[in-house]
């Protein structure tokens, strides 16, 4: 799906439709990719080139925004097909693309061999001399168009942002929180936090929300998924609803059932909100289509307030 600015979408299909995306910049001639899906996204990542006319060996750059896998697990397999091309990755996880050993081994022990090899497949290292980390605010230009890289915590501590100042957009990873398409209504697009662990850190989330605000962007492209436009008003939305969501955390820290109350919490949280938003029928179409986020932010809460009372018996 071609947007405005040469910048194409591209869904990974990674776990459903419209769930995951990556995205394809076309500037004269030349191209970068940001984020690479999975192992198993790298054919379509492929395709959209083709699509574009563009040869494999005008691709020079992927950038990355952090190396969850289905943001990352697929740059190795897409690096070998890209002769050209430098990989860009914040300094924190550079060292997990040159040798993904960690990461396979961590992943494979939360998921299993079997739902590891269907849905992220082996990962692929990427040759140290072909590996960029980029500093906050670190430029790349392709063919004289400027993309700034910014960090960006909150959701993790590696995490990225990038800045196209031409098309006056973010591409933002999980910063700046995910939004199906299926839940947008007449007043625009719904969105929601993602505090999925083991790093969420409210502060860090909020500051980096604000910081790419302060650009006043035209548009947000989000993994989860594709471009949003109002993005004064849904920044300002993920402020309140991280600001919600800690408050939660905070009068459950030491219920005997916090987790099961974290996800009745949030998914009351997203419902009331969604409703709001005009979303029909929300208290069905919440649970089952933000299920997963729910159980990963709930997850998320927990590993932060854990972190907080540990903090607190320290000190």
């Amino acid at each position: 799906m071609s947007e405005p600015d040469g910048i194409v979408t591209i869904d990974t299909g990674y776990q459903r439709a419209a769930f995951c995306a990556a995205y394809l910049l076309v500037e004269a001639g030349r191209a970068a990719f940001i984020d690479s899906g999975t192992s198993r996204s790298v054919p379509q990542l492929l395709a959209a080139l083709d699509a574009q006319g563009v040869p494999r060996d005008a691709v020079d750059r992927v950038i990355l925004t952090h190396v969850h896998l289905d943001h990352a697990g697929g740059a190795g397999g897409l690096m070998r097909e890209l002769p050209n091309a430098t990989l860009v990755v914040h300094p924190r996880g550079a060292p997990h693309m040159i040798d993904p050993t960690r990461l396979s081994a961590s992943a494979r022990a939360v998921y299993g061999d079997e739902e590891f090899e269907r849905s992220y497949g082996a990962l692929v290292p990427v040759p140290a001399e072909r590996v960029v980390a980029a500093d906050d605010g670190h430029v790349i230009e392709l063919a004289g168009r400027p993309l700034a890289c910014v960090h960006t915590p909150g959701h993790a501590l590696h995490h990225l942002s990038v800045w196209d100042a031409r098309a006056r957009s973010w591409f933002s990873g999980d910063v700046f929180g995910i939004s199906y398409r299926e839940l947008d209504t007449a007043r625009g697009a719904f969105v929601i936090p993602t505090s999925s662990p083991v790093q969420f850190d409210p502060d860090a989330m909020k500051a980096s929300v604000r910081r790419m605000l302060a650009e006043a962007p035209a548009r947000v492209y989000l993994t989860h998924f594709g471009g949003v436009t109002d993005c004064q008003r849904l920044g300002t939305d993920l402020i309140a609803q991280v600001d919600a969501m800690v408050a939660l955390a905070r009068s459950l820290a030491q219920a005997p059932d916090r987790h099961a109350r974290l996800v009745e919490g949030l998914e009351a949280l997203y419902v009331e909100r969604a409703r709001r938003h005009g979303v029909k029928d929300a208290a069905r179409v919440i649970p089952a289509l933000l299920g997963m986020d729910i159980e990963l932010n709930a997850q998320g809460l927990a590993v932060w307030i854990d972190r907080q009372l540990a903090r607190a018996q320290s000190a």
